[in-house]
C-alpha cells in the first residue's frame, strides 16, 4: 500500500509532546521523506535539554508510522536546534607544544593507509565529506580512523556525536573514542569548546604530531585526516613528517571554489604527496517537495577540472537538508539509507576498489 506523504506528515504531527502540544503544533518535524516503503524524518527540538527528554516521543512517532501499513521501514533522527552541551573538562595530558625533532616522514603505528582530505577554502563541506566517508567505509567493513586536524575549527566531535574526553592512563598515550564504527580523535575533545585556540605555527605542528604519534590508533586499514582549509602549517607538517598515502581535494563546482582548490592541489604536488582525486560536493539539489533539480553552485566544474588536470574524478555528492540535520545530530547521513547515503556508499566502494582504503 502506497502512503501519501501528507498522511504520514499528519500522523507524525499528531504525536503528543511532554509539556503540552504535539510535534506538529510545536513545529518539530523536519525533512520528512517517503521513498517507496521507506520513510525518514527528523525531530528537531529547540535545545539539547529538550531533546534529551524526547526519545520516547521519537519511538512513538516511528511506531505510529509503522502501524499505517505493513512492510514500512521507518527511521527518525532526534536533534536539537540549540548548541550542544559543553564537553567535560580536558584531561591532564597537555596537547599543543613545539614539535619534537624527526629525521623524516614516518608511518603511524598500526595504520596501513593515510588519506588527507583537503580543500583550498572553507565552507565546501570537507569535514562533512570526511565524516561520512569514514562512516561509509566502516559500513563496508573497513577498519577506519578519523583524525580532525582542523585545530582552530574542529567540527568532528559534533558531526560524529561525541563529547567524552579521551583517556590518558599514563599522561602520554591518548585513547581515542569510538563512534559509528569509526575510531576518532579531535583537538576539540581536548580543549574547552568555548575558548579559541590561539597558537602560533609551532604549537599547531606539535599538536598534530601528538595526535598522530601519541594516540593509540590500533590496527586500521585507513586513517582519514580532515585537514583545515588552505595551505598552512598543518598541511606542511603532515606531508613532511608522515607517510601519507595520498590527498583528496573537496570542492564545490563554482569557479571561486576551484580557484582555491587549484592552490591546494599545487601544494600537495610541491610536497610530493600523491593526488588521489577530486570530489565535487554540493553538486546538485533536489527539492523535497516537487523533485525539481537545482544546481545551486553550478554543476560539473570539478569533473571538468579533474579531466583538465588528468587526475581521477571520484564522484559528485548532492546537497540536501538531511545532510545538515544529521551532521548537527551527530549521526552522519551515511549511516542511513536514501540517495545521499547511497552516494557515500558508492564513493567508499570506489576508494576500496581503487586500493585507497
Amino acid at each position: 500500500m502506497a502512503l501519501a506523504k501528507e498522511e504520514i506528515q499528519a500522523r507524525v504531527a499528531a504525536i503528543p509532546v511532554p509539556g503540552g502540544g504535539t510535534l506538529g503544533s510545536r513545529d518539530m518535524v523536519r525533512a520528512l521523506q517517503v521513498d517507496g516503503a521507506t520513510v525518514r524524518f527528523v525531530i528537531e527540538a529547540p535545545d539539547a535539554a529538550t531533546a534529551a527528554t524526547l526519545e520516547p516521543v521519537r519511538q512513538a512517532a516511528v511506531a505510529a508510522v509503522q502501524e499505517m501499513a505493513e512492510g514500512l521501514t521507518v527511521s527518525a533522527v532526534l536533534t536539537a536546534h540549540g548548541a550542544a552541551p559543553a564537553a567535560p573538562a580536558p584531561p591532564s595530558l597537555k596537547v599543543g607544544r613545539h614539535p619534537t625533532p624527526q629525521a623524516g616522514p614516518a608511518p603511524v603505528a598500526g595504520v596501513d593507509r593515510i588519506l588527507a582530505i583537503g580543500s583550498g577554502k572553507g565552507g565546501v563541506g570537507k569535514s562533512t565529506v570526511s565524516s561520512n566517508l569514514a562512516v561509509a567505509l566502516a559500513k563496508a567493513g573497513r577498519r577506519v580512523g578519523l583524525l580532525d586536524a582542523d585545530i582552530y575549527g574542529p567540527s568532528q566531535p559534533r558531526m560524529m556525536g561525541v563529547s567524552k574526553r579521551p583517556a590518558s592512563p599514563d599522561g602520554k598515550t591518548i585513547i581515542p573514542l569510538q563512534a559509528h564504527g569509526v575510531t576518532m580523535m579531535s583537538i576539540g575533545l581536548m580543549v574547552d569548546p568555548e575558548k579559541a585556540v590561539v597558537w602560533r605555527g609551532p604549537m599547531l605542528m606539535g599538536a598534530l604530531q601528538q595526535m598522530l604519534t601519541q594516540v593509540a590508533w590500533g590496527e586500521l586499514d585507513v586513517l582519514i585526516i580532515d585537514l583545515p582549509p588552505g595551505t598552512g602549517d598543518v598541511q606542511l607538517t603532515l606531508c613532511q613528517k608522515t607517510h601519507v598515502t595520498g590527498a583528496v581535494i573537496v570542492s564545490t563546482p563554482q569557479d571561486v571554489a576551484l580557484l582555491d582548490a587549484r592552490k591546494a592541489m599545487d601544494m600537495f604536488k610541491t610536497l610530493n604527496t600523491p593526488l588521489l582525486g577530486l570530489i565535487e560536493n554540493m553538486s546538485t539539489f533536489y527539492c523535497p517537495h516537487c523533485g525539481e533539480e537545482t544546481q545551486i553552485f553550478g554543476h560539473g566544474g570539478v569533473a571538468h577540472e579533474a579531466e583538465r588536470l588528468g587526475v581521477p574524478f571520484l564522484g559528485a555528492l548532492p546537497i540536501d537538508l538531511d545532510t545538515r540535520l544529521s551532521g548537527d545530530a551527530g549521526a552522519p547521513v551515511a549511516l542511513g539509507d536514501g540517495p545521499v547515503a547511497e552516494a557515500y556508499a558508492a564513493l567508499a566502494r570506489r576508494f576500496i576498489d581503487g586500493g585507497m582504503a
